[in-house]
């Protein structure tokens, strides 16, 4: 099975790539594959892209891997799930929550302080959870959230989701954003009006926009 090492940074060459485009039709996914024994970081993240959505039509494979230096899978698992609880997105598939545990492991990896806080807050959360965060039901992840708010891990979790989350070409690509547009004239014909997930403003609320 061949998978996508998903990266939670644009290279230099993917940000240039984006000054070319002329329409805001969201791109492919530019990710390399690679084979599945090439990954042997501490920890291994692993999931599919649901066959047939959107995120599936624009990456070149629907399995995807993820490489974690400092934390475990298992410890990988907890972010990952309490991302979720944190920032809940249908849309969003693992793939991208996935970037939040490969940022906060980083983070760990250069900071001795980061990943002791990290590693008590995921014991914490699978203790309150009787086990296992990541297994939970989605009401008593609430409630330990709930819980955590006002603790060190509840805000490094909860400041690098901001980043990790939406600052990716796939959660761009499932809200329907096509990417910077002040270098191609703006959104007045590119879009500004097209998205679908959020109610139509009235006239008088957002009329049309003057184009002299």
């Amino acid at each position: 099975m061949r998978v996508i090492p998903i990266q939670s940074q644009a290279t230099g060459t993917e940000a240039s790539a984006c000054e070319n485009e002329e329409s805001g039709v969201v791109k492919k996914i530019n990710l390399p594959l690679v084979r599945r024994e090439f990954l042997k970081g501490s920890g291994i993240l692993l999931g599919t892209l649901a066959s047939g959505s959107l995120l599936s039509t624009l990456a070149p494979s629907t399995a995807w891997a993820l490489e974690l230096k400092t934390l475990t899978t298992s410890e990988g698992s907890s972010l990952m799930a309490f991302g979720r609880s944190l920032f809940p997105h249908p849309s969003l598939p693992d793939a991208v929550y996935a970037l939040l545990a490969k940022d906060l492991d980083a983070a760990a990896s250069s900071n001795l302080a980061t990943l002791k806080t990290l590693q008590a807050g995921i014991a914490q959360i699978n203790l309150e959870a009787g086990g296992s965060f990541a297994k939970a039901s989605q009401q008593k992840r609430q409630q330990i959230v709930q819980q955590l708010q006002r603790t060190d891990f509840f805000a490094l979790v909860r400041g690098q989701c901001i980043t990790s989350l939406y600052n990716n070409d796939m959660a761009f690509a499932a809200f329907g954003y096509p990417g910077s547009a002040w270098e191609k004239g703006g959104y007045l014909t590119r879009g500004f009006q097209d998205l679908k997930w959020l109610k139509p403003p009235s006239k008088e609320d957002s009329p049309d926009p003057f184009l002299g």
